[in-house]
């Protein structure tokens, strides 16, 4: 018997040594068999403290990853970025491969840095670059790095929900009482989240913590920010007391915007130059109401300052010298908005230096009264009480409109030292964002050709795409029939008039589009079946999110043939909804036949329950994409 156990043990002992991967690995394998990886374990922690009267915050990060499948390969190069804000202090990293019933520990030993700049967007931000040796399937990692948080307005977000899932996940907050907190949770309904709060030696030790968390799917089309899913909580200091001075850093909004209007309040303090005053002068001096003058001068920044991002330290706040901007003729949004309410005030008006974040934030000020709720800069611009926002990032946007990534976002807009608005940016209609696409097709032989002129009610192209760029993205954009539309020429109209209407002229054929059986023709009009594209996969877990809400309209009018007549002509379809609404027309006027297809997109998110009822009016619509037209050759009697 002891021989035989002896021999049973050895034989367990070999078939360890001689597995490929770990038990760990196939567990966790079979728990999360579509995840390339798990996050085994994240622990965070955040110390803040005062250091010879000085406040100092310190954030050490944990993070060890176990791969499931091929793509450790891809997972091998990481980087971890540094800048004025988030200075990284130390680093270190291993991977562990599994070898002979062990894991055995391989350090990194060549770490990189590299400036990370693009040509359009320039900042201080340096990344710490290397590469996990030796990294495969059932491999693991584990890295571990400390920053220095230089303000204490720049406490970032921590994340209980990631693009994989989270076996262990714990943040610590140890803070000198001293220093109070507050803390927003967002998407956090439902989870089993430990929460403890203690004090010991003077320190407030704040801890969440939260096991086994799957994996978070958000790469669907048309899918919120990954800010709107993931379930995180933002840490606010919101003052603390050094000494008998009490300091607001977070508090309230005030406070957020008194530390904004101290970064802007010096600008543009020196004298105009005069080329600068003249071209405003030269720009409004034909115009005979404020609002034209607005106009002139905006448009004029729209064509002629390239945007270029800049984010140097408190650069990435603090706006540049008009002068400077008209010099250079580039820079970023808030140059932009600088140079923007200069030519304003040289014009005898008021501009309104205006922080906003983009649709991508889902904070509100009041929630997040931090640097973390914003990320852009406009102008705001009062007619009465009317309010325009200028944001010359939208190079082709009319005043009347606003940039579809800011739509409906709440802007704070600086009036004077001590005094600010906040006010929602208004979505625009459905109708604002409209194409109207007309054509007119002949039949020759077995295919089509038309002429065509599409009404945009905006141009999102840039100056620089040459011809043969823009013709391929018209043929995709007007795109008819099937894969053989091909557009023969085009001219645009109206391009760089804000004012009137951008529209573009063209001509096509469709080759073998038709089909003929005897004596009858068949053709679909339905030339443009673009709610097909639109439908919601049925098993969709996240809102339907769009950019903006537009109307889309295609008119087609078919000349018949001399020598046939019209014998079948399809039902006409009207479906609608509170968000949504779509149309298919036909009538027949003398030898002619005029199709009209309307598509109205009336919202901005689209949550589960209404998808269902979007798929279902699509569904409606798309039969009728079926339907075709019948014309019949005509006897003529001898």
């Amino acid at each position: 018997m002891k021989k035989l156990f002896i021999l049973v043990l050895l034989y367990v002992i070999s078939c360890q040594l001689s597995a490929q991967h770990s038990v760990e690995y196939d567990a966790y394998k079979k728990a999360y068999p579509n995840a390339h990886y798990v996050r085994l374990n994240v622990e965070t922690k955040i110390i803040i403290e005062f250091v010879e009267e000085e406040l100092v915050i310190t954030r050490e990060i944990l993070e060890e990853d176990l791969y499931l499948d091929a793509a450790a390969t891809y997972g091998s190069k990481r980087a971890i970025t540094s800048s004025s804000f988030y200075q990284l202090q130390d680093i270190e990293a291993s991977s562990f491969f599994y070898e002979k019933g062990r894991y055995k520990e391989s350090k990194v030993k060549d770490f990189r840095k590299k400036d990370e700049l693009s040509e359009s967007f320039h900042d201080d931000i340096q990344s710490v670059n290397f590469i996990f040796p030796n990294l495969r399937p059932g491999s693991k990692s584990k890295l571990v790095y400390t920053q220095k948080i230089k303000d204490p307005r720049f406490l970032s977000a921590f994340y209980f929900g990631d693009f994989s899932p989270i076996i262990n996940n714990k943040i610590t907050i140890i803070a000198d009482e001293d220093i109070v907190l507050r803390f927003k949770e967002f998407n956090t309904k439902g989870l089993d989240i430990r929460f403890k709060k203690d004090k010991k030696r003077g320190k407030i030790i704040y801890s969440w913590e939260l096991q086994d968390t799957g994996k978070y799917d958000i790469d669907e089309t048309y899918a919120p920010s990954y800010q709107s899913i993931f379930p995180h909580i933002i840490p606010m200091i919101t003052q603390y007391k050094i000494k008998d001075r009490t300091v607001k850093v977070s508090d309230d909004i005030s406070a957020l915007y008194n530390w904004y209007y101290s970064l802007v309040k010096d600008i543009n303090t020196t004298e105009n130059n005069n080329e600068l005053t003249t071209l405003v002068h030269s720009l409004t001096a034909d115009k005979n109401s404020d609002l034209e003058k607005v106009k002139a001068i905006y448009y004029w920044v729209q064509n002629n300052i390239k945007y270029i991002a800049f984010e140097y330290a408190l650069g990435g706040f603090i706006p540049r010298e008009a002068n400077d901007v008209y010099k250079k003729k580039y820079g970023d949004c808030k140059d932009n908005s600088s140079i923007l309410s200069e030519m304003l005030e040289i014009a005898g008006l008021k501009g309104h230096l205006t922080w906003i974040g983009t649709r991508s934030i889902p904070y509100s000020y009041e929630e997040v009264p931090t640097p973390a709720v914003d990320n852009h800069m406009i102008l705001t611009w009062f007619d009465g009480e009317k309010p325009y926002f200028l944001d010359a990032t939208g190079r082709y946007i009319p005043l009347e409109s606003t940039t579809s990534f800011i739509q409906g976002k709440e802007a704070l807009i600086a009036i004077d030292s001590a005094n600010f608005r906040i006010q929602k940016v208004p979505v625009m209609p459905a109708r604002q964002n409209a194409l109207i696409d007309s054509v007119m097709l002949q039949i020759e032989g077995n295919s089509i050709t038309g002429t065509g002129k599409a009404i945009v009610s905006f141009n999102a192209l840039e100056l620089e795409k040459s011809e043969e760029d823009i013709k391929d993205l018209y043929t995709w954009k007007f795109a008819k029939g099937n894969n053989k539309f091909l557009i023969d020429e085009f001219s645009e109209i109206n391009k760089y008039n804000y004012d009137e209407d951008f529209s573009v002229q063209y001509a096509f054929h469709i080759d073998d589009y038709l089909n003929q059986l005897d004596d009858e023709i068949y053709i679909n009009l339905n030339m443009s079946k673009i709610l097909s594209g639109l439908k919601v996969e049925k098993d969709r877990k996240n809102d339907l999110e769009y950019t903006h809400k537009w109307s889309d309209t295609y008119i087609t009018v078919l000349e018949i043939p001399e020598d046939y007549t019209l014998t079948y002509l399809p039902e006409d379809i009207n479906v609608s909804s509170d968000f949504f609404s779509s149309t298919i027309q036909y009538k027949k006027v003398n030898n002619k036949i005029i199709y009209k297809h309307t598509v109205n997109i009336n919202f901005l998110t689209l949550v589960l329950e209404e998808q269902k009822t979007f798929n279902a009016l699509i569904k409606k619509i798309e039969k009728q994409y079926k339907e075709v037209i019948i014309l019949k050759k005509q006897i003529v009697e001898p």
